[in-house]
């Protein structure tokens, strides 16, 4: 807040500023009066079955309203059903039932919001046995019917990828890239049985190296870092940033 930082844009909870004042939203306006803000949410729950809530989506269209966000974004999951809230981002089964209403849930937060949204892929830590189709088609499909756009985290690919046993570059090949905005960047923690999204680590080389594969195919789209405990010091970061930085303009440059 004293000094110019050299990021080019703040990614914030959505969730953390839908009140009308407070400190918090303050600090935000703040924030937004010298760098762009994508808005990231958690607990829209767009694959819950009984539909979304109007009034978070009111909520949040007063938000966006104000700040202006650049990127409006929230998670393939459910995370609520009637008034009970996990609080976590729980997976779906990729089958067409639960296609349907995912479609049918972001088509009426875009309706209400007016805008794009753009939909991440979910670390995860089970499978569940009737899928018929691979994440990577739930995502293009989804893309198709609403006309929405993909937030690609590429640790979560990584992660889920390791606890499931599938292949990075098929999940890579599958996904739309016409449609990819953003990319997130995070560290993971290896568990008993799995890997964690834990986004308490530095980004380890295998998340750099998909980075760099899906750069190739969406170099425009924007990078951030997520960071949600054991947070080094400021600089600590940037240098993550300066390395994110030069994965992009290696890409750029090798395309040209």
């Amino acid at each position: 807040m004293e000094t110019r930082v050299p990021v080019d844009f703040v990614e914030v909870i959505s969730e953390n500023f839908m009140v009308p004042g407070g400190r918090p939203r303050d600090i935000l306006r703040r924030v937004r009066q010298d760098y762009p803000v994508a808005l990231h949410g958690v607990s829209m729950s767009v694959g819950s079955a009984d539909g979304l809530r109007l009034d978070y989506l009111l909520r949040l269209k007063a938000l966006i309203a104000e700040i202006e966000p650049f990127i409006l974004s929230d998670h393939l999951c459910w995370t609520r059903h009637g008034a009970h809230n996990s609080h976590d981002l729980l997976p779906l089964p990729y089958t067409r039932e639960a296609l349907d209403v995912v479609c049918a849930n972001v088509g009426k937060a875009q309706d209400v919001l007016g805008r794009e949204m753009l939909i991440e892929n979910p670390s995860s830590y089970i499978a569940f046995a009737d899928n018929d189709m691979g994440e990577w088609d739930f995502l293009a499909e989804l893309t198709r019917r609403t006309g929405c756009g993909l937030l690609l985290d590429v640790n979560n690919i990584h992660v889920s990828a390791t606890n499931h046993g599938f292949s990075s570059a098929d999940y890579l090949a599958g996904i739309p890239f016409a449609s990819v905005d953003q990319i997130h960047l995070a560290g993971h923690t290896q568990g008993q049985h799995c890997l964690i999204d834990t986004h308490d680590r530095p980004v380890p080389d295998p998340v750099w190296a998909l980075l760099r594969d899906a750069l190739a195919r969406a170099p425009r789209a924007a990078v951030m870092i997520e960071r949600d405990d054991a947070i080094p010091p400021l600089p600590e970061l940037l240098a993550e940033l300066a390395l994110a930085r030069d994965i992009a303009s290696q890409v750029v440059a090798s395309c040209a």
